[in-house]
């Protein structure tokens, strides 16, 4: 059987943790800061896990990991 290939961008946003779960980080996050609260930001700073649809649409993105 050939191999599959990972897709680079997303192995570049996702990584796997605990038991077959995805963590990500959050949106909005990249330009137009100075209007956003600083607790606004601190919330978009952390990492969050991956819902359970977008879950299955990584591992198919991502066979390896």
């Amino acid at each position: 059987m050939y191999k599959l290939k990972t897709r680079k961008a997303a192995a570049k946003r996702y990584k796997a943790v605990g038991d077959n779960k995805i963590s990500r980080r959050k949106a909005f996050k990249s330009h137009l800061l100075q209007k956003k609260s600083t607790n606004r930001k601190r919330q978009l700073s952390q990492t969050v896990i991956a819902s359970p649809g977008d879950t299955k649409k990584i591992h198919l993105m991502l066979p390896y990991i």
